[in-house]
């Protein structure tokens, strides 16, 4: 579910068009992280409600909530020409160049600082090859491209369509095979989108793709209305 939700939506835009001209692995760690996370927080968040809740009041509502996503997707595929993905990706190159050519100017107004500890890091580096590499590894995890691609996701992922249903299942189903499902799900789209995403956001079908989706969507929720009833009638 979460690799239909997310193929072609705006965290797999994000990864892909950053991934064009700055370093595939660093994109695909940094967007992979803020997804993990996500994942993680949004699966356990569910769980915590069935503490609260009674097991059959998180199934019915994860039925309605997935009946509701359902009808929508259809609608959209329903009004869709077909040209969704390429409109979406304007959009995102936008917002993406909108924000570096802030940060450019940010940068030329407060012009170039020295760094008074810049040649103690270097020389302490250089002292031991340990160091050495360990300054290398952190300088790729936590290089400029790394921070704003995690963040861009995350507040991307924040709210999204695929969050909330992590949230749901999390709810209704056992919390650590829906975390995993949710993080390989997410770890595959997120490589599509690296590896080849330009290409591949031009030639899927969004339309189909989104149908699919709903029709996925409401099929879960008639799943889970049964098992809404069923532990209903139980209690």
């Amino acid at each position: 579910m979460i690799f239909v939700s997310e193929i072609g939506d705006k965290t797999f835009l994000i990864a892909a068009i950053l991934a064009m001209s700055n370093p595939r692995l660093t994109v695909f760690l940094a967007a992979c992280s803020a997804l993990w996370i996500m994942s993680i927080l949004s699966a356990f968040l569910g769980h915590a409600l069935v503490t609260f809740v009674p097991m059959s009041w998180v199934s019915l509502a994860a039925a309605v909530m997935f009946l509701v996503f359902g009808v929508k997707l259809l609608q959209e595929a329903r009004e869709m020409d077909g040209s969704e993905i390429t409109k979406e990706m304007h959009s995102v190159e936008a917002e993406l160049n909108e924000k570096d050519e802030v940060q450019k100017q940010q940068t030329m107004e407060a012009g170039e600082l020295p760094r008074p500890d810049a040649e103690a890091e270097k020389n302490g580096s250089d002292n031991c090859s340990t160091l050495g590499s360990l300054k290398n590894l952190l300088g790729l995890l936590l290089s400029p491209i790394f921070v704003e691609t995690f963040v861009l996701v995350f507040l991307a992922e924040w709210g999204d369509r695929s969050q909330l249903a992590t949230i749901a299942l999390g709810a209704a189903q056992n919390v650590y095979g829906v975390t995993a499902g949710t993080i390989l799900g997410h770890t595959c789209c997120t490589g599509f989108a690296v590896i080849g995403g330009q290409l591949l956001a031009s030639r899927i079908s969004v339309k189909k793709v989104t149908c699919a989706g709903g029709v996925l969507f409401i099929i879960y929720s008639v799943l889970y209305g049964y098992e809404a009833l069923c532990t209903g009638s139980t209690i």
